[in-house]
């Protein structure tokens, strides 16, 4: 007879395969100890690269809200202006843009209507310090006062 801590192929066989072992033995298993890190390490200039994008995309988007405002309120000043009507639109235009942002406007009667038209550079994710190589336009217009 058979000693009780011998298990023969059947005794294997019968208790399944929960008695079998899963996973890699333990020495295997601290061989990949420091794998999160490395993988961080490696996709981390990603993420900053993307935020970065990201961040871009939002001072584009900022700077066309800048430009439709400005050109609004420059707009309404050089309606409301009797003389020097065209010295009040672009001091109005400069007064309403933050000054990291470089402007120019252009203002003038059209009809009956005074119109505006605003022109920002597009700051390169630090406003101030450096400007993408194209502008936003913002156009508005008033009904000339007079």
């Amino acid at each position: 007879m058979a000693d009780q801590g011998d298990q023969g192929p059947c005794e294997a066989a019968r208790r399944g395969p929960a008695a079998q072992p899963t996973g890699p033995p333990a020495a295997a298993r601290r061989g990949d100890r420091g794998a999160v890190l490395v993988e961080f390490a490696g996709i981390f200039p990603y993420v900053l690269l993307m935020l970065a994008v990201i961040w871009q995309c939002v001072l584009i988007g900022y700077t066309f809200s800048l430009a439709g405002n400005a050109a609004d309120q420059a707009a309404r000043a050089g309606a409301a202006a009797r003389g020097g009507a065209a010295g009040a639109c672009a001091e109005a235009a400069a007064r309403h843009v933050p000054d990291a942002w470089s402007v120019s406007a252009s203002c003038g009667v059209q009809g009956d209507i005074y119109r505006a038209d605003v022109t920002l550079r597009v700051p390169a994710l630090f406003p101030g310090l450096l400007d993408l190589p194209f502008d936003v336009p913002g156009r508005a217009g008033a009904a000339a006062e007079g």
